[in-house]
């Protein structure tokens, strides 16, 4: 659950870039990402928050999302955070919006198996061993965040497509330093959409990735 001691921002107005609120870095990232918020917001009427931590706490990761009273809270933590940028440290300056886009949309994949009612769920008939309850909690933090990669991916196929390969690529490269046991590697999943033909099949960007997601949940590590 989310603190509650953020500094709420208007979603999606025309002013926001230019709102003296803002950072530099802030109204970049939200620029960067403003056709994936307009389509959760206005096509798909996700209930969907913007708030910026007026400090950022040790170990916050600039961009985040949570689940608080109904509604998903897309949290900036970038004030006095000398690494918030760093995931973009070997992305060319040119490809770095694409890529922050891609990182929006993937926090939307959060925001959609929130509302959908299905966080931490698997599909009927899925047969999981039993684990341990820490074991268990890193499995279904893991799951989530290869939903939400492959969320990222479809969206980058569907608006972007030949920049398809050079997302994916990066993605990896996020996900490859992570423990083959951590919450954050999705790589088995990534694995599974080299190309953007992985999300040939019909339905939204959330049906395409969790076709995909269902047959990682079959070799998951």
């Amino acid at each position: 659950m989310l603190k509650r001691a953020f500094l709420p921002l208007l979603l999606l107005t025309s002013a926001y870039a230019a709102s003296a609120e803002l950072t530099e870095m802030e109204t970049r990232w939200l620029q960067a990402g403003s056709s994936v918020l307009a389509y959760a917001k206005q096509e798909l009427k996700l209930p969907i928050d913007i708030t910026v931590q007026p400090q950022a706490r040790a170990n916050d990761v600039p961009l985040a999302l949570g689940y608080q009273d109904g509604r998903c809270k897309l949290v900036l933590s970038m004030r006095g955070n000398p690494s918030a940028e760093d995931i973009l440290a070997d992305v060319p300056s040119a490809q770095r919006p694409l890529m922050i886009e891609a990182m929006v949309a993937h926090e939307i994949g959060h925001c959609w198996r929130y509302t959908q009612g299905v966080w931490h769920a698997v599909p009927a008939g899925f047969e999981q061993a039993p684990q341990s309850e820490q074991a268990e909690a890193l499995r279904d933090t893991r799951r989530e965040e290869a939903y939400a990669d492959l969320v990222a991916l479809a969206w980058i196929q569907q608006r972007h497509p030949e920049q398809y390969t050079n997302v994916a690529a990066w993605m990896r490269h996020v996900r490859e330093p992570s423990p083959a046991a951590g919450s954050h590697s999705t790589v088995a999943w990534l694995q599974l959409a080299p190309t953007g033909a992985a999300f040939a099949s019909a339905g939204s960007v959330f049906d395409q990735a969790n076709t995909v997601w269902r047959k990682g949940l079959m070799q998951e590590p």
